[in-house]
């Protein structure tokens, strides 16, 4: 069974960068088809944030909110996907869940229970 953790979360004011880390146990990320970043706000929705799918080579996804500014990458060695987050603004403030995908980069089925992050001055 796939375990997820996340960390890196925490307060940091407007312009400002964080990077989240992913760290899974009991099966080697690069088995999945993709891991990505959600991000859930007090009282809304759960959000797609970014994607990568190794059954893709590696490619990719963002929302289009987070293009520019944030970055997935992974170590297999460490069995670690990372999110680099830059410019980060008040509206980025959430809670940052990893999420692994058996058969697309679109549907997941395992889920971490997140990292808290405050975009704030």
């Amino acid at each position: 069974q796939l375990r997820l953790v996340e960390s890196g979360g925490g307060l940091v004011q407007p312009g400002g960068s964080l990077r989240l880390s992913c760290a899974a146990s009991g099966i080697s990320l690069d088995r999945l088809y993709a891991v990505g970043w959600f991000r859930q706000a007090p009282g809304k929705e759960r959000d797609f944030v970014a994607a990568i799918a190794w059954k893709r080579d590696g490619a990719a996804y963002y929302a289009d909110s987070v293009k520019g500014r944030f970055t997935i990458s992974e170590d297999n060695a460490l069995n670690t996907v990372y999110l680099q987050m830059n410019n980060l603004k008040p509206e980025d403030t959430a809670n940052y869940i990893c999420a692994g995908a058996k058969s697309s980069w679109y549907r997941y089925d395992y889920f971490g229970q997140g990292t808290r992050v405050t975009v704030s001055s």
